[in-house]
């Protein structure tokens, strides 16, 4: 039967810097956004593990990244048909599943640049009898690209008001800004500006054994560390102009504790001032902009940190700082959307990246398209 306009349904899959869980979402996007159904697919602490010997140089390596691959994909898989069985989706209206997979190296500044993620799209395909879009960031690269953020071109879709001076702020593992000018004719611009979540999750766990600081209440109880935080800001990386994106080579515990070496801190100190890490890079890159009391929208799970929130509201005052639950979309799936609406994109023959966000020297179709059983 032939598929008309409000029959497609794409579906998005996205594990990210965090490593916490593959979420997945059904979506279409005409005549209008709707968000037919989530799942989220948690990722056990081997699992975890495993993934994070494979973001830095060791051993034995392309056998771990070959078995990873194959498994990831599978979860991908299970992630993708439990979010249509639960969702009661029609399997014959989906027209494509977008997945980012999972990084494990990202090299944009390495003499010749790459990036790779891992979930083989072959199996999500044959295991969901469903076209896959997938690997969209080296087509970007390809053509002179960074590779990342991708999500700015989905955020102007989305998101773009001809009112007001709006910038997105996606608080995953890593922080990205997109600001999106009111006025139709300024470019949108988007980047990492540094860690979000990785650092306090990464110390959080080291001390503590818990997955992150739950509403940023134990970098609340500590005591900002200004020397830290003035060592940590010496990263190179923050001095970099855009377009720029970076990821757990350059921010990981290793790191931390190669700074942490020359003093002695309390714990929480040292998640307070790594919160405070957070706050200050992300509001010099907003103020950098030089946009007019732009409206700040946070997204990805660092949007629920209230601590790190009413920081960002401290240091940009001129901002009004609100989440995408207030325009249709919870910042838990900002991302996994973005990914269902670059499928659509790649199905279509359009481009997905923004090249005066990623540097990329033109705009491209984005990924490889790996068909379902029977090409469906």
């Amino acid at each position: 039967m032939r598929k008309t306009v409000d029959d497609k349904i794409y579906l998005g899959l996205m594990s990210g810097t965090s490593l916490d869980a593959i979420d997945a979402v059904a979506v279409t996007f005409e005549p209008g956004f709707r968000l037919l159904a989530t799942n989220t697919l948690p990722l056990n602490e081997g699992l975890r593990t495993q993934i994070l010997s494979l973001t830095l140089p060791g051993n034995n390596e392309i056998d771990q990244l070959g078995e990873l691959d194959k498994q990831l994909g599978e979860l991908f898989a299970e992630c993708a048909n439990q979010l249509i069985t639960d969702g009661n989706i029609d399997r014959s209206r989906i027209m494509a599943i977008g997945s980012h997979g999972q990084t494990i190296r990202h090299r944009p500044s390495a003499r010749r640049p790459f990036t790779l993620q891992i979930g083989d799209p072959n199996v999500i395909a044959e295991n969901t009898g469903i076209t896959v879009v997938a690997d969209f960031r080296r087509r970007d690269m390809a053509v002179g690209g960074q590779g990342a953020p991708l999500v700015p071109a989905f955020h102007q879709a989305m998101f773009r008001s001809p009112q007001r001076d709006r910038v997105i702020l996606n608080l995953g593992g890593i922080a990205n800004i997109t600001t999106l000018p009111a006025d139709a004719h300024s470019l949108v611009r988007g980047y990492d500006t540094g860690p979000a979540n990785i650092l306090m999750d990464a110390w959080i766990q080291h001390c503590r054994q818990h997955a992150y600081d739950r509403n940023g209440a134990w970098a609340a109880s500590g005591k900002l560390r200004p020397d830290l935080l003035g060592r940590m800001l010496q990263h190179p990386f923050f001095d970099l102009p855009a377009p720029k994106s970076t990821g757990r080579e350059d921010f990981n515990l290793a790191w931390l504790q190669q700074i942490l070496a020359a003093d002695s801190y309390p714990d929480a100190d040292i998640q307070a001032t790594l919160c405070e890490l957070t706050a200050t890079s992300v509001a010099k890159a907003i103020e950098s902009e030089k946009l007019v009391s732009p409206e700040l929208i946070l997204c990805g799970g660092g949007a629920y940190n209230a601590h790190l929130a009413a920081r960002l509201q401290e240091l940009l005052p001129k901002c009004l700082i609100t989440d995408t639950s207030h325009y249709g979309l919870s910042p838990t799936w900002v991302e996994a959307t973005a990914f269902a609406w670059l499928a659509k994109q790649t199905m279509g023959h359009l481009p997905g990246n923004l090249p005066a966000v990623t540097g990329a020297r033109e705009a491209r179709v984005l990924g490889g398209i790996y068909p379902g059983r029977m090409g469906r």
